[in-house]
């Protein structure tokens, strides 16, 4: 009967599609390849005046990719690979941005860090984000840690939630089904279901918005055994958020988050009726004051995380908060020079068999020049003091010069970064190997490309990336943690394209090249390619086709504890959309892996095969 009711939606938006006729050339909506980019600098500047190439999520690409999780998205970019994201909803995600670890990427919400102090990893949980109250996000690859402070060594993930609307009420409701199967079992089981809703406005000065969203999926073993006992996973999320306009110059929001993320895991690639439950709880203020041709911004939160575990090993707790304040000065001056004068807070803490905490206190500036002859740069400094190891200083350089043409233009640019990687609680004041007396590990990266802007419908730009890992924090013979004297070096080129030839038809691509030497770079494929090519059929009706390609990489077989080369594999995938009612109900149909490919991504775990997902999404 799930598959009879799965098909009578297919074939319901199939014939929606067919039926409408006229095709407009204005129809589609396209992100500008000319865009407005901050994060690199904190600053709203053309993409010419950005040293950095800058990826850009906007509000419509999340909306034509309905259906699909942040970290998926997110891996569809060069530089970075996500491992997980194509396995089992619930699956542990590692992040691998230019040839790092997971620990070297930071995540930020809203312009504050977000990280769980009781997680040894020091990664944030990407399983906790949903895509239902995202407005945008943008990546910054290589060090940042001038800026966003400790673990932006290789990525900076900075997303923005979604505004209250400019009217009074507003309301959006969204809802997915689809199926959840491997390769081998394609059962046609319905196992996937995401909802969301949402409730915003505008009253004179006040604004407000509340969004609830879930997720929920069956049907899938985390191992691979032969009986493939279905492994859960949901997850539920609430977020409020209150805006007050005081004056032109002043304005102030407050907003609140509730996460529960819940998920049945297996034991070292064995079936265990292992689970571990995820709360997450954050309150935050941002506002901004307004003068002259400054103003000064104050963005802060606090965060409790509560996790229990059931595994093999027994039951196991842990508690967490942390307090993050980042209070920075913005000044322009004779419209060329753009300042930033900050103080970041931190306050970690953790309770393992005793109370563990530590804190963090960095002055940092920045200083980004645009002149009225193509050159820019952008350079800044900052003194990290952590109350346990003492001072580091960071600091980074990064001009480029923009060549203009006829209709665009060339440009040069180039990098030099340090960063930090504070080591976490666990590793100082842990009950298992802890060591006091470490230090922070190290980055330093190098970067060079060209970007070429030959008119507003085609973008090319080509980089190379240089990076060194020194101080890294591993484990001696007796499993306590040390300062590793060996280093580590990462380099790499990432190519892309965005080629949008008319306003019916668009082609983004990208082609990563990797390379890390000094350890066992598991999981890191040297050759990654991602293409995505959109067409407006008319005016009510989009697709959109998916290609990607992971080239060969290493695992870890545990079995033997050896490392094992993984097959390439390529997945193809289709997104078709279409609005019922125009401005008000749209209705979708996405198909995921749909050559069914049979692939491993990490050693004796689960990946999907062919999936198909329908839904709608309704504004009122």
């Amino acid at each position: 009967m799930k598959k009879r009711n799965l098909w009578i939606c297919t074939a319901i938006l199939a014939g929606q599609g067919l039926a409408a006729q006229d095709i407009q050339q204005d129809s589609l909506q396209l992100t500008q390849l000319n865009e407005v980019v901050v994060s690199d600098s904190r600053f709203a500047l053309k993409r010419e005046n950005s040293g950095k190439t800058v990826i850009k999520i906007s509000a419509e690409e999340l909306e034509r990719n309905q259906g699909r999780t942040v970290a998926e998205l997110i891996n569809t970019k060069s530089g970075i690979e996500i491992t997980g994201s194509r396995g089992r909803d619930g699956s542990v995600f590692g992040v691998f941005a230019r040839g790092g670890r997971g620990r070297q990427a930071l995540v930020i919400i809203d312009g504050v860090r977000v990280s769980d102090p009781s997680s040894f990893s020091q990664e944030y949980d990407l399983r906790l984000l949903s895509t239902a109250n995202i407005e945008s996000i943008e990546i910054i690859k290589g060090a940042a840690s001038t800026l966003y402070g400790t673990n932006a060594a290789t990525a900076v993930i900075n997303i923005t939630t979604k505004k209250g609307a400019e009217r009074p009420i507003s309301g959006s409701f969204r809802s997915s089904i689809g199926t959840n199967q491997t390769a081998d079992d394609t059962n046609g089981n319905l196992g996937s279901m995401t909802n969301g809703a949402s409730v915003s406005g505008q009253l004179k000065k006040f604004s407000y918005g509340v969004d609830f969203s879930n997720r929920y999926s069956s049907g899938l073993s985390a191992a691979v055994t032969p009986e493939n006992e279905e492994d859960n996973t949901s997850h539920f999320a609430t977020n409020i958020k209150l805006g007050y306009e005081f004056s032109e110059n002043f304005e102030l929001s407050v907003y609140g988050n509730q996460t529960k993320f819940t998920t049945d895991f297996d034991a070292d690639r064995m079936e265990a009726p292992n689970s571990s439950r995820v709360e997450q709880e954050r309150v935050g203020l941002a506002s901004v004051i307004n003068y002259g041709s400054g103003s000064i911004h104050v963005n802060s939160a606090y965060s409790t995380y509560d996790s229990f575990n059931v595994s093999t090993f027994g039951e196991s707790t842990s508690e967490a908060d942390n307090w993050v304040l980042d209070a920075y000065n913005k000044y322009v001056i004779d419209e060329k020079w753009h300042t930033i004068l900050g103080v970041n807070y931190i306050k970690d803490k953790a309770v393992f068999s005793s109370e563990a905490d530590f804190s963090i206190l960095d002055p940092y500036a920045n200083v980004v020049y645009v002149s009225d002859f193509g050159f820019n740069l952008n350079t800044g400094a900052r003194l990290n003091t952590h109350s346990e190891y003492g001072n580091h200083f960071v600091y980074n350089i990064n001009p480029s010069y923009a060549f203009q043409t006829q209709n665009g233009y060339v440009k040069l640019l180039g990098s030099y970064a340090t960063s930090y990687i504070t080591p976490n609680l666990i590793q100082l004041f842990g009950d298992f190997g802890a060591n006091p007396d470490l230090e922070p590990e190290e980055n330093r990266t190098m970067e060079g490309g060209v970007e070429y802007f030959v008119n507003d419908k085609l973008r090319l730009s080509t980089l190379y990336f240089n990076r060194n890992e020194k101080n890294t924090i591993g484990f001696d013979q007796n499993f306590t943690s040390i300062n590793v004297a060996d280093e580590i070096d990462a380099s790499g080129v990432e190519v892309e394209l965005s080629w949008h030839p008319s306003n019916l038809f668009s082609l983004d691509a990208n082609y990563t090249f990797t390379e890390r030497k000094g350890d066992a770079a598991i999981r890191i494929p040297k050759h990654k390619v991602n293409l995505a090519a959109g067409y407006q059929i008319c005016e009510t009706t989009n697709v959109s086709f998916t290609y990607a390609y992971t080239g060969e990489r290493f695992d870890t077989d545990f079995s033997t504890f050896s490392n094992v080369s993984l097959e390439a594999f390529s997945l193809v995938g289709l997104y078709v959309e279409h609005q019922l009612i125009p401005e008000r109900l749209k209705v979708f149909l996405n198909g995921s892996n749909l050559l069914n490919e049979d692939f491993v991504e990490v050693i004796g775990f689960t990946t999907r095969g062919r999936n198909i997902s329908a839904g709608f999404h309704l504004n009122l």
